[in-house]
């Protein structure tokens, strides 16, 4: 198996434990209202916590898709969590899982940055194509913008 890692930062004016708060545990229910093809998350196995793993289905351009994500590790004291894709229709087939390691700082201004390294797992020797590369980072980036957006347009969240 190779492992591919990059590293990725996300700039926003929401305050860190807010946008933790937002990404890291009400994600499921924000996720739906925010990404227009996203229909639903749902837990599969587990009780919510490390181990745990969600289905996300998707639908777009009339066919529908769903990852597997598994919650891997939460630091609450730390603004930190991780999670992998696992498996679905979703995933590439050349990928084995797919890691996330996430950690809110502080930015300035109150604000916050959110510090991602991903880690792609080939199957096999299988190398990173671009193609995989680029499309998931869109996904992941796009994932945050809009729950930052969630955020920011419901101060009382």
């Amino acid at each position: 198996m190779g492992v591919f890692t990059f590293n990725d930062e996300h700039v926003s004016t929401v305050a860190p434990a807010k946008l933790y708060k937002a990404l890291a545990k009400h994600a499921d229910e924000i996720v739906p209202k925010v990404i227009s093809a996203a229909q639903s998350v749902e837990i599969v196995e587990g009780n919510g916590g490390p181990g745990t793993i969600k289905k996300l289905s998707m639908s777009e351009d009339g066919k529908t898709n769903f990852v597997l994500h598994k919650l891997d590790a939460v630091d609450e004291a730390n603004l930190g969590y991780n999670y992998s894709l696992v498996g679905g229709t979703g995933l590439d087939e050349s990928l084995e899982k797919v890691e996330f390691e996430t950690k809110i700082v502080a930015g300035s201004d109150g604000g916050s940055i959110v510090k991602i390294t991903v880690k792609y797992h080939t199957k096999g020797d299988a190398a990173l194509s671009d193609a995989v590369r680029v499309n998931l980072r869109p996904e992941g980036t796009g994932l945050i913008k809009a729950i930052k957006g969630y955020v920011v347009a419901n101060p009382n969240y």
